[in-house]
């Protein structure tokens, strides 16, 4: 068991939800281009008694994340895209990320390979999945895995960018890591996957750089 699933499996208390949730109805509200529905259930409160609740769920499928880093040349790979919904909250400004996407059915390291290719045009070798976690657990279903893996300018085989067929128009970052973390800390890097890969590297890739 994977150490994600231990933490999981502890965190329930040695009670299954299963024995806790009583569904009763499952509304779609829209199907447009994810999945929103609202359910209505009744839900065991830690005294015993039946609480009956509604709420709406997201479901976007589960995606995957990747952060590229360089160990000789202490580098790592961010991108640099529109994002509309930060737009509408108020950013002004491309937002800076890890490559990622949903998984469309592949496995998650199938996944976060074509995606590195597309929207960076690096061939990436070797993957490896550090953690997972779950995004916006109070409204999206989405679980997002993340890995880390290492390149060398050498993998650099197309152009990249992201598929335009989809509206994407991506702008590659090749940054040394102690300035990724500065941006970061100046908040110039606010996206959620990327703070947490970053902050990953400067523990498990990087951690002379944590302890500066």
């Amino acid at each position: 068991m994977s150490h994600f699933k231990k933490v999981c499996a502890m965190s329930g208390g040695g009670m299954s939800v299963v024995d806790r949730i009583q569904v009763e109805d499952v509304r779609v509200l829209s199907d447009n281009w994810y999945l929103l529905t609202k359910a209505t259930f009744r839900y065991r409160r830690r005294d015993g008694t039946w609480q009956q609740q509604s709420r709406e769920a997201y479901d976007r499928g589960n995606g995957a994340a990747i952060l590229l880093y360089d160990p000789a040349r202490r580098t790592v790979i961010l991108t640099r895209q529109f994002r509309y919904p930060t737009f509408v909250n108020g950013y002004d400004g491309l937002l800076i990320e890890v490559p990622a996407g949903l998984l469309d059915e592949a496995s998650p390291e199938q996944r976060i390979r074509a995606e590195v290719e597309e929207e960076t045009g690096y061939r990436v070798r070797d993957v490896r999945q550090v953690f997972q976690a779950f995004m916006s657990p109070g409204s999206v279903t989405e679980k997002l895995h993340f890995f880390v893996g290492a390149y060398h300018p050498a993998d650099h085989v197309a152009e990249g960018g992201g598929k335009e067929a989809e509206g994407e128009d991506i702008d590659l970052l090749d940054v040394p890591i102690a300035e990724a973390l500065a941006m970061m800390e100046r908040g110039e890097i606010c996206d959620a996957k990327t703070i947490m890969l970053l902050q990953y590297a400067a523990l498990h890739l990087f951690p002379e750089v944590a302890g500066s």
